[in-house]
């Protein structure tokens, strides 16, 4: 995925070093591993062929001679056991070279097996209709890799049903960080959170995220055609529900004009589409899920000006009758927001509309639609 900042910075030949290195590495281990396995299996062949030998020195010693104390038959019948037996010893080396193989191969995948899922670790059952209100009360939280570093500090905000709610902030602010709290990825280290009055950590898992959908800014597509991908929304989706899908997405027309249409191969990743055919397809499979609570990260950001009209229009279409929150930097995307809330290392420093803050004398808000407008 790399291969054109490795061409663009001429750094094959570091790459290179790194690949010998590595492969160097696991050369020396296969060779170590190989030296052990060899003696052990001189070590045991060793031993099988010298007791052979031994048993049939001594046998022959009994079948001979003028007295012999050991039949000729019987004799042949112990030498037949002791090869067989000799044999089934022999195989050992291989046997628990085996063994280790599945060991290592094993092992982490009986811890991941081991792992609680979702449905053990958050037992909630309410499954009682959502419309959209979600309350902050006073949310306190760090990321349990970072458990020193408090990501939102004392938050709480509001969102009523059918409110547009942006988010905006410098980077490592915490605006990421309240979509994954909503979409419940983490637990909060203290407060609460509610939905429709009723908290996040009581609800079915399945059954919040049922009634959320999310654009993000770098749609990723799984490979197949773009009615799968459609379709990823709904899977219980009809024709007809599709297409109305994709015509509100603004994708219809782009979408029939592929000679195989709706059965159109996306590639890898989305490959195949531009970022404004990708977002429109991302915006017409959350249209298509119809959720009642809508989660925006910068969905028109990398985009040029043509195609940001489009995907603009197609989110028009899609923030009807349904909450939202809105995550962007580009401040014209959010003048038409409800309510706009400034983050500030976790804490909501200013709160409004795009009328009320831009009046807030050195505000941040102020500062930043200043800036972005003049360069505009």
């Amino acid at each position: 995925m790399g291969i054109t900042n490795v061409k663009t910075y001429t750094n094959e030949g570091f790459l290179l070093g790194r690949y010998k290195k590595a492969v160097d590495e696991i050369r020396r281990l296969n060779i170590k591993s190989g030296n052990w396995r060899g003696l052990f299996v001189s070590f045991i062949i060793m031993c099988l062929f010298g007791a052979i030998i031994f048993i049939i020195w001594q046998g022959l010693h009994m079948t001979l001679g003028p007295n012999p104390t050991l039949d000729k038959g019987d004799f042949f019948s112990f030498v037949m056991f002791t090869v067989f037996m000799g044999a089934s010893i022999g195989s050992i080396p291989d046997l628990y070279a085996g063994i280790q193989k599945a060991i290592g191969a094993t092992e982490h995948l009986m811890d991941i097996i081991g792992e609680k899922t979702e449905n053990d670790i958050f037992q909630g059952s309410n499954k009682s209709l959502i419309n959209g209100a979600i309350d902050f009360n006073q949310i306190h939280f760090s990321y349990p890799q970072r458990e020193d570093i408090e990501v939102l500090n004392n938050l709480s905000f509001k969102v009523a049903p059918g409110e547009k709610v942006a988010l905006v902030g410098s980077s490592g602010a915490g605006k990421s960080t309240i979509v994954s709290l909503i979409l419940r990825f983490y637990e909060v280290n203290g407060g609460s959170i509610d939905i429709d009055g009723t908290p996040i950590n009581e609800m079915d898992i399945e059954h919040l995220r049922s009634s959320i959908a999310m654009v993000p800014q770098e749609v990723i597509l799984f490979g197949g055609s773009i009615l799968e991908n459609i379709l990823f929304g709904k899977q219980t989706a009809t024709e007809e529900e599709v297409i109305q899908a994709a015509k509100k997405a603004n994708a219809y027309d782009f979408i029939t004009s592929f000679p195989e249409g709706f059965e159109t191969q996306v590639g890898d990743r989305g490959i195949q589409l531009s970022g404004g055919q990708k977002q429109r397809i991302a915006i017409a499979r959350a249209i298509l899920k119809d959720p009642k609570i809508l989660i925006l990260d910068e969905a028109t950001s990398a985009l040029d000006a043509e195609s940001e009209k489009l995907v603009q229009d197609a989110l028009n279409e899609l923030l009807k009758n349904r909450s939202a929150i809105i995550i962007a930097h580009r401040l014209a995307t959010i003048r038409k927001a409800d309510k706009i809330l400034v983050l500030d290392k976790g804490s909501i420093v200013e709160s409004g509309s795009h009328e009320e803050l831009v009046k807030i004398k050195d505000g941040i808000y102020a500062n930043m639609s200043e800036l972005q407008f003049q360069e505009g």
